[in-house]
């Protein structure tokens, strides 16, 4: 259909949904939402898990929308359900990103005393909650001009779409999805009951101590320093997980993040030790590979990261610099949207239908309410907190349309949350500095306007994309709104355990907990540092500087992402040498697919499986870390023989590789096995 444009002479193609506005469909089921609901909070935590450990979480669009596809295909339910069950379902792993981003920054900055029930879960819970549910009143108030805009292509809102009505091939899609779930898992259990080594270090002399030296001026200079220690390189780490964030970014991404810690653990760390080695020496307690290994550490930990953290800020702002004229075009349509009339309104299609604005807004004012009491709380101020929560209502619009923005250019897997997060935590802190707060309270105050804006902007970017999809099937708007609500509630009830779970698991297993080598979350430990250092100042300013001209200089270069570039200085080697190796497995199967000839058709079959089998190998490490985290509950289990060990040294180079050479043939080969006939049609590809 179509309808006369402006000047008579051009046409307007009139929208029309796949589930025709006149039909009548099941849509807003208890089974649903009840699916959609175990999904996100399954997703969430396994995105928790992964954030933590990897900085990086995984769009949960896509598993969500197979997985809806086989309950509701065994259930004999509709497409409108199957779309209600994908949205609740997906919301999960936005509310997660959200959390980990900020929460244990609460607990790094020393604002809270522990992370235990007592100090941390009403407060966590309740960030959770009103960011989440501002997320979805910000982006109602601007999602039909940014749904219907032309401009937006929305890439995985399609892709999506195309899954439900693809139904058979959806349903099919799932085994591979299910099955690696439970390899993911096994391995994972394997490694920790010591069937083989999931990582080892490399120990590697820089200069030999009490005797290399450098010469600061010509032959016979008597100016000599004394040089020379060692430091360690980490092999790739035997993770399902590691993998599988590899081979959906891709190698190109892994490569750009991969970068970032060669130059910290291959330039940085070894020229610190070079020349600090003979003054280090006296803080080692015997000279001994392991030692040396812990002093490396360190000083990663606090002298090359606080470079990684000017990295990170110029590369936010970079990003957002780069996103200068949709962001600009967004906010001017989400003000004009706003001045739309009642009757204007009556004549929107049921796929256009929303909450009313009166409710949004007066939703907003009680979240508004809650807010200024939980930062009084929180904090111990009074007009300070309100002031902080004047400030997260206005930056949170504003992100929640930018973010909004930003997935319908680039997709939710894309979106820089961590650049939006950093810029508004700047904002509060320097306005908490210029009003005179400081101290804990202070640090507080600005970690809670980042924590709501960050969960709302994750939340509102999720949404939009939701509402893409459910504007092409023919979905209510006002459902999905529904569903989401319910959806951000019952994720804020409970992400607080996940986040419990592993970091007192950590302790309880000998580790750290948030910041440790096996939960660095490094968003979360840059938002404590920029929150001390400007607060609380306590910032190594000369170590950042070096890091933001460092990151300029990356600008200069060219580099796609200096941002990815100091993410992967701030988190250990090994854990990013496991991703790059996950993206050369996927260039692998690549090659493999090429070699046989497949034509577009069978590439996508290809890639739609590798991204299955990736997502099942992420999720399977995620549960499974979860519950061996939550093992360390158990009294017996820390006993001594507990838990029980396959070998009492089990080796790297010989299980470790082996394993590894086993998902690396298991990622190749079995999307490559789902190529099928040439002859068939080609399916929506994967968003990646």
């Amino acid at each position: 259909m179509s309808s006369p444009g402006p000047s008579g002479s051009e046409t307007v193609k009139k929208h029309v949904p796949f589930v025709p506005e006149n039909m009548e469909m099941k849509e807003f089921t208890l089974r649903a939402v009840l699916l959609g609901l175990l999904m996100t909070i399954v997703l969430g935590a396994a995105n928790a898990y992964l954030g933590l450990r990897a900085g990086i979480t995984i769009a949960a669009t896509y598993p969500a929308a197979v997985i809806a596809m086989a309950a509701m295909r065994a259930w004999k339910g509709s497409l409108l359900e199957e779309n209600i069950a994908r949205t609740a379902g997906s919301i999960g792993e936005s509310v997660a990103a959200g959390a980990i981003f900020t929460l244990p920054a609460f607990l790094l900055a020393k604002a809270w005393p522990s992370f235990r029930p007592a100090d941390a879960y009403w407060k966590s819970t309740a960030l959770i909650m009103v960011g989440s549910i501002l997320g979805v009143l910000f982006i109602s108030l601007v999602r039909r001009g940014m749904v219907e805009d032309p401009e937006l292509p929305f890439p995985e809102s399609l892709a999506a779409s195309e899954i439900h009505k693809a139904g058979q091939r959806g349903a099919q899609a799932a085994k591979y999805l299910f099955w690696n779930i439970g390899v993911g898992g096994v391995v994972y259990i394997l490694g920790k009951f010591g069937l083989f080594a999931a990582d080892t270090d490399l120990h590697v002399g820089v200069g030999s101590l009490g005797h290399s030296q450098v010469r600061l001026g010509t032959t016979g200079s008597t100016h000599v320093i004394a040089t020379g220690g060692t430091t360690v390189f980490a092999a790739p780490s035997v993770s399902p997980a590691y993998l599988g964030v590899g081979y959906i970014i891709g190698v190109r991404l892994a490569s750009i993040q991969f970068a970032g810690s060669v130059l910290a653990w291959g330039l940085l760390v070894p020229l610190f030790i070079f020349f600090l080695g003979p003054q280090l020496k006296a803080y080692i307690p015997a000279d001994t590979p392991d030692n040396w290994a812990n002093m490396a550490d360190a000083v990663w930990r606090y002298i090359v990261r606080p470079i990684a953290v000017g990295g990170m800020l110029v590369g936010a702002a970079y990003t957002l610099f780069k996103m200068r004229t949709s962001l600009t075009a967004g906010i001017g349509k989400a003000f004009a949207d706003l001045s739309q009339t009642s009757a204007q309104q009556a004549k929107l299609a049921r796929t256009e239908r929303y909450m009313s604005s009166k409710i949004v807004f007066g939703l907003i004012a009680v979240m508004f309410v809650l807010m200024c009491l939980l930062y009084i709380k929180i904090s111990g101020l009074v007009w300070p907190a309100i002031l902080a929560a004047v400030v997260m209502i206005l930056v949170g619009f504003f992100f929640a349309t930018v973010s909004g923005n930003l997935v319908g250019f680039i997709g939710s897997s894309n979106n820089p949350i961590s650049g939006l997060t950093l810029s508004t935590l700047l904002i509060a802190a320097l306005l908490m500095v210029a009003l005179g707060v400081s101290g804990t309270s202070g640090v507080a105050a600005v970690l809670g306007v980042a924590a709501v804006v960050c969960v709302s902007s994750a939340v509102a970017g999720e949404l939009l994309q939701d509402f893409k999809v459910g504007y092409i099937l023919g979905g209510t708007p006002k459902l999905i709104q529904t569903a989401e609500l319910i959806a951000v509630v019952v994720a804020s009830l409970v992400m607080y355990f996940p986040l419990m779970l592993l970091h007192e698991g950590s302790i309880r297993a000998g580790g750290v907990g948030f910041g440790g080598p096996e939960l660095p979350a490094p968003q979360a430990g840059l938002m404590a540092t920029l929150a001390l250092g400007i607060v609380g100042h306590d910032m190594a300013w000369p170590l950042v500087v070096v890091g933001i001209l460092f990151g300029i200089a990356m600008i200069m270069m060219q580099v796609k992402s200096p941002m990815l570039v100091a993410v992967g200085m701030y988190l250990p080697f090994g854990t990013t040498f496991a991703i790059f190796v996950g993206g050369v497995i996927r260039s692998l199967g690549d090659w493999v697919a090429n070699r046989r000839g497949f034509n577009g058709a069978q590439k996508a079959r290809v890639e739609n499986a590798g991204v299955l089998v990736a997502s099942g190998l992420i999720a399977g490490e995620a549960l499974l870390g979860l519950v061996w985290a939550g093992l360390q509950f158990v009294p017996s289990w820390g006993a001594p023989n507990h838990p029980p060990q396959m070998f009492s040294d089990p080796s790297y180079l010989v299980g470790g590789m082996i394993v590894l050479a086993g998902l690396a043939a298991l990622m190749i080969f079995l999307p490559v096995s789902a190529a099928g006939d040439p002859n068939e049609p080609a399916p929506p590809t994967a968003m990646m």
